[in-house]
This record gives C-alpha cells, structure tokens and sequence, in this order.
C-alpha cells in the first residue's frame, strides 16, 4: 500500500494569501459584531468557502450554511431534551450522520452536520440564543470568505485550457501526417505498433483538453471577471469540431493496422486518400491558429483551407476495398468537421 501526504502540484501561493486574509477578517469581523465565545465558527465558514473558483465558493458557501444549521438545531434539540451530558455529544453525531442520510445530502453537507453538531455541545450552551448566534456567526463568515473570494483577483482558468487545446490539436494534426506518410509506403511490424501507439495517445490528450476547457468555464461562472468568456466559447467551439476528429483518426489507424499487407501501397486511391490526410492535418493546424490556442512550436500554416472538393475515387481493383471504405467515410466525417459551410 502506498500513503502520500504531499499533492502532486502546490496550490499557487495567491490561494493560500486569501484564505488567511478572509479567516482573520471574518474571526475580526464577527467578534466585533458578536461579542462573546470566540469566533471559530466564522473562522472555519470562511477558510472553507475559499476555494480554486467562485462558482466553487458559492456551492461551499451554500452546504457549509445548510450543515451549520440543520446541525445546531440537532444539537440544541438533543441537549434540551437530555440534558448537558457527555454522550449526548456522541449521540448528536450519530443522529446528525442518519439525518444528512436520510435526506440525501452531499458529502459536505453531511460532513458539515455532524461537525456542527459536535461544536456546539462541545464548544458551549445549549440555549436557543448561543445556537442563533452560532448560525449567524457561520453565515458571517462564509459570506466574507465569497467577497474575498471574489474581489481579490477571482481565478480565470483559461491559461491551461489554451495550453492542452494546443497540444490536442498540435498532436491531432502530426498523427494526421504521419498516417498519411505510412499509407504509401511500405511497414515493418514495428513501426505499425508505433503509429498505432501515437495514435492511441489522442485519447488521453482530447479528455486532458476536456477538463481544462471545462475547469476555464467553471472558473467564469459568477466570477466578476468576464472579459475571457468569448476566450473560453471559442475554445469549446475548437474541442467540440476536434473531438470526433480524434475518433475518426484513431478508427482510421486502426483500420489501417488491421488490414495492412504490402501491395496496400500499390492501390492508387490509397496514394489519394494519403493527400487528402496532409491537406486535413494543414486544416487542423490552421482551426488552432485561428482560436489562437496553437502552441508556440508550431509552424507556420497557411490561411487557406487545404480541403477543397471531396476526393471521388473508383472501386479498388484489388483485395483492399473494406480498408479503402473505412477509410474514405472516416475522412468523409473529417471533412464535414474542417470544411466550413
């Protein structure tokens, strides 16, 4: 069994500045509003609500609020009827945990229940006045954990959605080209494995740019900073023509491993279809370029579509008609995703 207690990558040190910022702002904040027991239920809403997003901060906002409550009324209801003893702390966890169960609450929100719930018996009174206070106080500090949040330099993830969408479409159109050099050309076994290989890593690649273009989006829901929302659209537009592209080339390599012989190189259509793969691998370049996500590396590419007529070719005179067909309406589906209307 291998333990780790270190992430893989440190939260940017931003995070970590405005966490502190809106804990010692909501302990000063709602001690001077409430005086009394010390703040921490205000301390703990705020660091919690923090979080990589604004959208993210509001969703934490909202369960860490829900649990306070549902979790103070449970504990001021228990010690009331039996009194202020120890195991009524216990029994206030467990009937906690069964409530957040029974209604079917998010892990945070049943989290948030029990942990109330035990503050309060633990921590102070039982009395209707200490459990109000304890409400308001959370509800204190989650707020200005949401402004803080928000108001100093909200996260705009686009930076890593740009970064992967690149590289998707960088590799998409190298595999593009190095299918369309194999087609006429002779194969060892080896270097069939090899482009079947590069080709399988798009999968990866494609889901990668998902979660980046996703995370971007996330991050500019509620968030104040709206000047990289046309960004973001015209990065989903990108994945959304890429994606089947991806399909289509990793089902067209496939193909090609499966049914390769050596007189494939001899069939004239596959010299033709092997062009119409150069000028579709120049067309995803020029998509990238022109979302402005292709990475620096990247050559320069013409501004004109390559694609222009679909390739119309004759029956194959030899044996390689099924692999001739698979490949011509997977680059037809290619075709449809590139050429605009």
């Amino acid at each position: 069994m291998r333990m780790t207690v270190r992430s893989a990558k440190r939260a940017p040190l931003l995070q970590v500045v405005k966490s502190a910022v809106a804990t010692i702002g909501a302990w000063l904040i709602a001690g001077w509003l409430m005086p009394g027991p010390l703040p921490v239920f205000a301390a703990i809403g705020a660091l919690l609500v923090v979080l990589p997003s604004v959208n993210q901060s509001f969703t934490k906002a909202i369960e860490r609020s829900l649990g306070v409550i549902v979790g103070v009324v449970i504990a001021s209801a228990l010690s009331l009827l039996l009194g202020p003893q120890s195991w009524v702390v216990l029994l206030a966890i467990v009937v906690a945990m069964l409530v957040a169960w029974a209604f079917r609450a998010t892990p945070g929100v049943g989290n948030q229940v029990a942990i109330s719930a035990m503050l309060v018996l633990a921590l102070g009174s039982s009395s209707p006045q200490y459990a109000v206070d304890r409400i308001l106080e959370t509800l204190i500090g989650v707020a200005i954990g949401l402004i803080v949040n928000a108001l100093i330099v909200p996260p705009v993830l686009t930076a890593p959605a740009r970064r992967d969408l690149g590289l998707l479409g960088a590799e998409l159109a190298a595999s593009l080209d190095r299918l369309a050099v194999a087609l006429p050309t002779a194969r060892t076994p080896q270097q069939l494995q090899e482009l079947m290989l590069e080709a399988r890593l798009l999968r990866p690649m494609k889901e990668a740019a998902e979660e980046s273009v996703t995370a971007g989006e996330e991050s500019l829901t509620l968030n104040p900073r709206r000047a990289a929302r046309g960004d973001l659209a015209e990065m989903r537009t990108l994945l959304t023509r890429l994606a089947p592209i991806v399909t289509q080339v990793i089902g067209m390599t496939r193909a090609y491993f499966d049914h390769y012989d050596d007189t494939l190189a001899d069939e004239p259509t596959v010299r033709a279809i092997a062009e119409q793969l150069r000028r579709a691998g120049h067309d995803v370049r020029l998509a990238v370029q022109l979302a402005e996500v292709a990475p620096e590396e990247t050559t320069e590419t013409s501004a004109i579509q390559a694609l222009t007529a679909p390739l119309r070719v004759r029956p194959p005179a030899s044996g390689h008609w099924i692999l001739i067909g698979s490949l011509m309406e997977d680059l037809r589906r290619i075709r449809e995703a590139l050429v605009e209307d």
